[in-house]
């Protein structure tokens, strides 16, 4: 019983260190032009690949040091965080939306059903990632381009999920009531059915923020992404490649970043999990 309650305390503690560090990167990417010390683009070759701080042959007012160009490292690293995040949560929105809609109508319509599910079936023989490269090599890159692709090609998991739910409900007793008195489908649909499964939508929706963020940060790493004008965490990876047995700041600082980011994500889906599960709850 104490073990339990001991892991019980770690694991509570363990989500809510979580959230403070995803707190911490959402308030960056808010207040980034209020706390930046340089402008992120701004090249002075008089001080390139200057180490940390607190390394020897630093230079003062470069906290993580500076990059091949001589661009300052935290200041590329709290803009790259608008990037991560505005790509992450915008694309997550669109594919839930997408997925969504897609999975009610073939939860309910059994001829949408057998062409809407041939489809995911033939979307999910590809990789997503290697889909999406695919896609952005076509349409070109871009933060648009990049949101748009990501959306469309994440919308598998939600229609997979919530056709299934809006199956297993669809003859329950409340959504019969709804029909006999006669209720039009569209009502139906959206004001009866799915605000009952709300749940499983916002825990896919949680892990799939972590998993759009891997997915800028991988096709910008490999050019595909966001300009390589705008920083953001794939494109210092890729910059700082070449320099990691002499400048290994230019890349593994925004490596942890993502790190961090996409572990906080997923415990608090985890978590979200948990607490939506009337079974984890009851346990």
């Amino acid at each position: 019983m104490a073990m339990k309650r001991l892991r019980g305390r770690m694991k509570y503690a363990l989500v809510w260190f979580s959230a403070a560090v995803l707190a911490l990167f959402v308030l960056l990417a808010v207040i980034a032009p209020l706390i930046v010390p340089h402008d992120p683009n701004a090249q002075n070759l008089l001080t390139r690949l200057k180490p940390p701080v607190w390394l020897h042959g630093a230079k003062a007012g470069f906290l993580l040091g500076t990059d091949n160009l001589g661009r300052d490292i935290f200041s590329r690293i709290v803009y790259g965080s608008r990037v991560s995040m505005t790509v992450g949560i915008l694309a997550v929105c669109l594919s839930g939306a997408i997925g969504t809609l897609i999975g009610l109508l073939s939860g309910f319509y059994n001829a949408v059903d057998q062409v809407m599910m041939r489809i995911a079936d033939i979307q999910l023989a590809f990789p997503t990632i290697l889909l999406a490269l695919a896609i952005v090599a076509v349409v070109g890159g871009g933060m648009n381009n990049l949101i748009l692709v990501l959306g469309v090609t994440g919308w598998v998991p939600y229609a997979r999920v919530v056709r299934s739910e809006v199956m297993s409900i669809r003859t329950s007793d409340f959504v019969v009531a709804a029909q006999t008195i006669g209720v039009t489908e569209t009502r139906l649909l959206f004001r009866h059915i799915l605000p009952n499964i709300v749940a499983p939508i916002i825990t896919i929706a949680t892990f799939q923020v972590a998993s759009a963020i891997i997915a800028e940060s991988s096709l910008s790493f490999l050019g595909l992404g966001v300009p390589v004008n705008v920083p953001s965490w794939g494109n210092m990876l890729s910059e700082g490649q070449l320099y990691l047995g002499t400048a290994w700041w230019i890349s593994v600082f925004p490596g942890i970043c993502i790190m961090l980011v996409v572990l906080a994500i997923n415990i608090l889906g985890d978590a979200v999990r948990d607490y939506m599960d009337p079974k984890t709850r009851l346990g």
